[in-house]
């Protein structure tokens, strides 16, 4: 009888026997608990974790692996909170503040339009005076630009401030408003690491954990989509790491309104926290690849390469990676951290890589769909697919 593990690219001759029963696990398409997701973490075998997270990103998304042509829009960088972590956030007095307008904002946007762009990506720090009908005339203008651009703005910790300090409304209405000027999916950010005593040390009167989850899980229960994120490789403990992705599990179990997780490693270099050192190129391919076997309800992995560079990120299709976010064309909240990678990506490089490492480009939406994608060998995957 022919071996299927192997068929299914499980080859077992190359798993330590302390991980083959997670193996198992994975290729009968059991969840992993958390005992078993710190015991990845703990493994020094990085090709046994990237063949299990394959296993699990092949069976979710085939061969390809995708991107979005967006445009990063940083509206503004003042700020009411002093996180630890952060190097982006001012006050308004500090030389490094900066506020946008909506005229330069929509202008922006449309010289991106007709390079071909899906979709916006808008967040800012909290703000502390720009009034209701800033961000509703700025997604209306936005919207007029084009009726088909997907406008994927603010974190959760930005819609609790807009609710609270700004339209001083529930958090639903206010997400009402803001869907009916525009708005079309969150960002994932926000995030960090949800154990409280992390969050008291570096990001000291931010939104908590539930308050973050409580956001997502509304907008969920609205029909809306989002991403979610976890920054990681500063203070947190391993078990941290797994409680934060448990925490993300469970509240896609109850709504199934996360399109993608996106994990950060922190750029420590302009920071207050810059005498920790960056997470390694092992660490953050061994994380990708944890994450992508525990959160077996997420179809969508993305490896972020503004933070951790595109070489590596390409390296990460191999570790559960099926997606390598976007063009991006501007980011301002990791380089004014440290990060030393480029300001945007072409198509044709991030297509380049993609076939390099032997996967499918896919051109997708901002809800993971795809766009265009190569045919020829895309139809052999598929028709191998079906025959299987």
């Amino acid at each position: 009888m022919r071996d299927t593990r192997i068929k299914l690219g499980m080859n077992y001759r190359l798993i330590p026997d302390a991980l083959r029963p997670i193996a198992e696990k994975i290729e009968a398409q059991q969840r992993i608990s958390e005992s078993e997701a710190l015991a990845l973490y703990h493994s020094t075998d990085l090709n046994a974790l990237g063949l299990m997270a394959s296993e699990v990103r092949r069976r979710k998304n085939g061969e390809f692996a995708s991107y979005i042509i967006n445009r990063y829009i940083n509206y503004s960088n003042i700020c009411v909170l002093s996180c630890q972590f952060c190097a982006f956030a001012a006050k308004k007095r500090d030389a490094h503040a900066f506020e946008r307008s909506i005229e330069d904002i929509i202008s922006t946007v449309r010289d991106a339009l007709s390079l071909g762009i899906t979709e916006v990506h808008m967040v800012g720090g909290l703000h502390p005076t720009l009034k209701a009908n800033w961000y509703l005339e700025l997604l209306r203008g936005l919207r007029a630009l084009d009726p088909e651009l997907h406008i994927k703005a603010f974190t959760a910790i930005e819609i609790r401030h807009l609710a609270q300090r700004i339209f001083k409304r529930p958090i639903r209405e206010t997400i009402e408003i803001l869907r009916d000027a525009g708005l079309c999916s969150f960002t994932g950010g926000g995030a960090e690491i949800f154990d409280p005593q992390v969050r008291d040390e570096i990001c000291r009167g931010k939104e908590s954990a539930e308050e973050w989850l409580d956001v997502h899980r509304i907008w969920h229960q609205m029909g809306g989509r989002s991403t979610c994120t976890m920054l990681y490789g500063h203070i947190e403990t391993l078990e941290q790491r797994v409680d934060h992705l448990r925490q993300l599990r469970e509240l896609q179990d109850e709504t199934g309104g996360f399109t993608g997780f996106v994990p950060f490693a922190f750029q420590p270099q302009t920071t207050i926290l810059a005498h920790l050192k960056p997470a390694t190129a092992v660490e953050q391919l061994r994380n990708l690849a944890v994450c992508r076997i525990f959160l077996d309800n997420i179809d969508h992995l993305t490896a972020y390469w503004v933070s951790m560079g595109l070489p590596l990120a390409q390296v990460s299709l191999a570790y559960g990676v099926d997606d390598l976010h976007g063009t991006i064309m501007e980011e301002k909240i990791f380089h004014m951290a440290g990060a030393k990678t480029p300001q945007e990506q072409t198509v044709a490089m991030l297509e380049h890589v993609i076939r390099e490492a032997g996967r499918i480009p896919v051109q997708r939406d901002s809800y993971y769909r795809p766009i265009r994608r190569e045919r020829g060998k895309a139809d052999d995957i598929e028709r191998e697919l079906v025959c299987a």
